[in-house]
């Protein structure tokens, strides 16, 4: 995969599509790496006639390590920063916004529709309210306004989360920890075989492991503050999309998200978690491009390409029963 220098670092990339089409850029969550995009996922972008753009964030995957502080256990991390305590903040979720802008900078393009998942779609926020000159649409998926007084998450939650962290030699434990941080998160109504979430663990325990980043990833989210007045300006179309049994980020932290936003439609997911199973993949490419065409208009795409809502029809026919719409 490729990689640019933008906002003074790395940034590892990949781009699917035309560099003719518009781009969709897609940031992903609290230390995840741009492989938890499914690939299917960017093919459905594709086929519906835009270009697509996944990358590392910074703290993540390929792209640079910020070498500051020593790394903590998570409960010592997490109960200062509840404590109001910022020592461990080596940079803040708009300075992710502004590596995601240069990474558009660097690639020559001067605006996209910007699409954001968990940590990811708080950074996607900070990009329409901070960058506004770069974004034509937005879609936030499983992400919250930063509102302090929503419901947190749920315990079996915190349990996974605040555990020590694999060592890095120990592979086995490192995918052990993946598979049950997939399945602690996941969606209940669309389950993922254990043999796939074994298959995924190994592909991203392969490529990069990093712990102390996402310590650093953390305290950038727990420090961000609420964002509902500048989630106020935003002007451009936005969609929000969040699952009804979310384990991390309750379905409230979707609705409050979008009634903060002017003109947001808000879809909830039925049986959807904290994840991105692959029978959902229509699903999501659905909400990003109602974001776009609202923005845009319609693409045009291949002859014999399905605009609708990809190749699956299993999950097509059941999305007016599966997704509820404000």
């Amino acid at each position: 995969m490729p990689s640019v220098q933008a906002n003074g670092i790395e940034i590892e990339y990949e781009s699917f599509g035309s560099r003719e089409d518009e781009t969709i850029l897609l940031i992903m969550g609290l230390g995840a790496q741009l492989t938890q995009w499914p690939v299917a996922l960017c093919d459905d972008l594709v086929a519906r006639g835009y270009r697509v753009i996944r990358f590392d964030n910074r703290d993540s995957g390929l792209s640079t390590r910020i070498e500051r502080d020593r790394a903590l256990a998570w409960s010592d991390a997490a109960f200062s920063l509840m404590q109001g305590k910022s020592a461990f903040v080596a940079y803040t979720l708009k300075d992710m916004a502004a590596d995601a802008v240069g990474l558009l900078d660097a690639l020559g393009i001067e605006k996209a529709h910007i699409v954001g998942a968990s940590m990811g779609g708080m950074i996607a926020q900070h990009v329409a309210f901070d960058f506004p000159e770069h974004t034509l649409s937005l879609t936030c998926i499983m992400s919250s306004s930063g509102n302090p007084m929503l419901p947190p998450a749920k315990p079996r939650v915190y349990s996974l989360f605040l555990s020590p962290a694999p060592s890095p030699n120990n592979t086995h434990a490192i995918v052990a920890r993946g598979i049950k941080t997939y399945e602690t998160l996941g969606s209940p109504g669309f389950p993922t075989d254990v043999e796939t979430l074994r298959e995924w663990a190994e592909r991203d325990a392969t490529r990069a492991y990093y712990p102390a980043g996402v310590l650093r990833q953390m305290a950038a989210v727990m420090t961000d503050g609420d964002r509902r007045a500048k989630l106020g300006t935003i002007m451009v179309p936005a969609v929000v999309l969040h699952g009804a049994d979310d384990p991390l980020v309750p379905v409230a932290a979707g609705f409050d998200t979008a009634s903060s936003i002017p003109g947001a439609e808000m879809r909830v997911v039925q049986g959807m978690g904290h994840d991105m199973p692959i029978a959902l993949v229509p699903v999501i490419a659905d909400a990003i491009t109602s974001a776009a065409v609202r923005a845009t208009g319609v693409r045009p795409v291949a002859a014999g390409v399905d605009k609708g809502l990809g190749s699956l029809p299993q999950v097509r026919d059941a999305l007016p029963e599966m997704v509820a719409r404000d």
